[in-house]
């Protein structure tokens, strides 16, 4: 008699930006994660803006470490608004530099569900979709949840 494997937790992957979207897609994430038992990856990403990236002079006005604390630091914030000091699921906070679609794309590898918000800080305020969530549409290798604008938001 084979022994059937014991299932693997889930993870649910979602990127913040601190947007009013990305916490509601937090938000969402954490409350499905509660139902489900599964774990939660936060993911923020941050990068030098391409503006300043293409200057040989960026690197004297742009403090890199600290772009990454102040990515750190909206994280946590957006993490202790959603679930509170002491959240009852377990959520793991994910800093990286790069570029958020690749950065959400290569963090949810092996993932059950990646939850993306459906634009954020960046781009036309317009627009459907954002780049970054239009990426991991089309190329995530799980389900992808897309989070509206909540209107009062807009």
């Amino acid at each position: 008699m084979s022994e059937t494997p014991a299932p693997h937790p889930q993870r649910i992957v979602v990127g913040v930006d601190g947007s009013p979207v990305s916490r509601a897609a937090l938000r969402w994430a954490v409350d499905q994660a509660r139902l489900t038992g599964a774990t939660v990856d936060a993911v923020i990403a941050w990068q030098i803006p391409e503006s300043m990236s293409r200057q040989e002079w960026a690197p004297l006005l742009v403090d890199e470490p600290r772009l990454g604390v102040l990515a750190e630091t909206e994280l946590t914030e957006a993490i202790s608004e959603v679930a509170g000091q002491e959240p009852d699921v377990t959520i793991n906070p994910v800093v990286v530099r790069g570029w958020p679609a690749e950065v959400l794309l290569t963090a949810a590898e092996g993932a059950d569900l990646l939850v993306v918000g459906s634009r954020g800080r960046g781009g036309f305020t317009s627009a459907l979709l954002g780049s970054v969530s239009q990426n991991c549409v089309h190329h995530a290798t799980c389900p992808v949840l897309i989070i509206r604008t909540p209107k009062n938001h807009d």
